[in-house]
């Protein structure tokens, strides 16, 4: 949580699990007539979606990212289980090594 990446991480995880909630949340509102969970998850994925963007653009400033690299995780946030696979294959192995 120290470093932005870190931070992207860890929003990115909770984007991915507000995402998946989100489809649990449209069945209770469309199914069972139940709106007001949409509504409160609806806005954290919101919150959560808009603060991913930003920290993408932030990483890929820092860490000088390809446009390539830069499209395939802003891609990531609009697929379900899109940021997980992100976090395994781009966020993880742009980690500096920590081992002395």
């Amino acid at each position: 949580m120290k470093s932005p990446l870190g931070r992207l991480r860890i929003v990115g995880f909770l984007e991915g699990c507000s995402f998946l909630l989100l489809g649990l949340t449209m069945v209770l509102k469309y199914q069972f007539l139940m709106p007001f969970p949409n509504y409160v998850v609806g806005l954290a994925h919101g919150v959560l979606f808009i603060t991913y963007v930003l920290l993408v653009l932030q990483v890929s400033y820092i860490n000088k990212w390809s446009l390539v690299t830069m499209f395939w995780a802003f891609l990531a946030s609009l697929i379900p289980f899109g940021t997980f696979y992100a976090d395994y294959k781009i966020f993880n192995r742009t980690m500096p090594d920590t081992k002395n």
